[in-house]
């Protein structure tokens, strides 16, 4: 800005009605209608904006209701509805109706009360021919349209927490025509995933647990890139055929019904319907099942992957599974490890499970060739202690390196593992294992702490 910043000349004033509506999207709307009592040009600047963000846990009913009557722009591009559902069901209905009145292509909606149980949305929210991108979050909501669905330009859905029946998912996903992307956080009493009739589906993301059993079966033909957690409740991939992406893990914590049904049916056999994925990221837990399964002479599948992404702990209880998963992926060309903070099963409960099957007679399957890296409950005292020795991670990498036939890079992203010192003696270390094995080698420091639940 030229002239003298004291002269009193209001640069932001002067900008033009586009860009301070799309300035005052960005901030909650109760914020926005403060700007109203900065002068008169900012009077009724904020009830023309494309976007609403409307938290009623902060704000009475009548104030909800006031705004939505001042509200003069004849389209909403963002609507976002965080609220509570008891004693206010009919306000929440109108709002929802405001929203679809106006247009609204993105469309997000959060109930967050445990007082009520089953929310049906008005027949009206099943039928807009606007609206783009919808998220639903609530445990009191059960998606159960009495009429039919037409939700014709919907490309995003995504449902947390919802209760959803097989006749209800199959209606809502037959008014979607041209759905690209699908999540169902802890959604329950559906069980089968149909996607087959959905050829734009092509992203879907899913999360059970033992709370939340969702779907049994996936049928899902179109899908290029499947996120999948899931329990130890059996989920058979009966059709991903196109899959070229995809993101595995399992929430466990009990091995005391694990039974070998379990990894050949519903950890084995889900790699093999991945024989055409190129992208693989495979979490801890899983990693723990596969090297369950190589300790129990369970077949592998050979796979097409190309990059392939370990989230894990360094812990000496996935190192028979990534060894396997390596050895199996004879075109593997770039590996990254994430030593990530994570949820993974005690070796107590492993080493029980071993001993069920007469397969960890003084504990040689662990400690005969794996002696150097810790247990699950050595490495959680050195990540509180936040170091570790970089002769660890060098070990760790060097042994996944022997069991790679064409890979050409790999990155080793470390999570509070060394301090400054160790983390230049790992690089050097790693500088000579790049030479030796003619892999580049890349060692970084990742201040992520948690597994990463998206793609890239």
């Amino acid at each position: 800005m030229n002239g003298d910043p004291n002269d009193g000349f209001d640069f932001i004033s002067s900008l033009p009605d586009a860009i301070l509506h799309l300035i005052l999207s960005s901030i909650p709307t109760k914020s926005a209608i403060r700007t109203s009592v900065l002068s008169k040009r900012w009077r009724h600047v904020w009830s023309e904006t494309p976007s609403l963000s409307i938290d009623s846990h902060r704000v009475v009913t009548r104030s909800i209701n006031k705004t939505l009557a001042i509200f003069s722009a004849p389209k909403v591009a963002t609507f976002h509805l965080r609220t509570s559902l008891a004693n206010r069901i009919q306000h929440v209905d109108s709002w929802i109706e405001f929203a679809i009145a106006r247009h609204a292509e993105k469309l997000s909606l959060e109930f967050r009360d445990t007082r009520v149980r089953d929310y049906d949305f008005p027949d009206s929210f099943y039928f807009n021919s606007t609206v783009k991108q919808l998220l639903i979050e609530s445990g009191s909501v059960v998606m159960n349209p009495k009429c039919s669905v037409s939700w014709t330009s919907l490309k995003n859905l995504s449902l947390s927490y919802c209760k959803l029946s097989d006749d209800a998912l199959l209606k809502i996903l037959s008014g979607c025509p041209l759905l690209e992307s699908l999540e169902l956080m802890f959604c329950d009493e559906f069980r089968c995933l149909d996607l087959s009739h959905s050829p734009r589906l092509v992203r879907l993301e899913m999360d059970r647990s033992d709370w939340f059993l969702g779907p049994t079966e996936i049928v899902a033909p179109h899908v290029h890139c499947l996120r999948l957690r899931h329990s130890r409740l059996p989920c058979r991939l009966v059709d991903v055929s196109c899959l070229t992406e995809a993101n595995l893990n399992i929430y466990f914590c009990d091995l005391g019904t694990l039974t070998a049904d379990f990894l050949q049916g519903n950890v084995v056999k889900m790699l093999a319907k991945l024989q055409n994925v190129e992208k693989l990221t495979v979490g801890a837990t899983f990693l723990q099942m596969l090297s369950l399964a190589a300790l129990c002479d369970v077949r592998f599948p050979t796979l097409k992957v190309e990059y392939l992404t370990l989230e894990t702990m360094i812990v000496r209880s996935v190192v028979p599974g990534i060894t396997k998963l390596l050895q199996n992926s004879p075109g593997l060309r770039n590996l990254t490890i994430h030593t990530v903070k994570c949820s993974i099963i005690s070796e107590a409960h492993l080493n029980s499970y071993l001993r069920s099957h007469s397969l960890n007679q003084q504990r040689q399957c662990w400690r005969s060739k794996d002696m150097a890296f810790p247990g699950s409950m050595e490495t959680i005292s050195m990540l509180v202690g936040k170091y570790a020795e970089s002769n660890l991670v060098a070990s760790f990498v060097e042994r996944l390196l022997r069991n790679t036939r064409s890979l050409e890079t790999m990155v080793v992203l470390l999570v509070g593992y060394l301090d400054a010192s160790g983390f230049e003696e790992l690089v050097a270390m790693a500088t000579t294992l790049s030479h030796k094995r003619n892999v580049f080698i890349s060692i970084k420091q990742s201040h992520v702490k948690n597994v990463s639940n998206t793609f890239s």
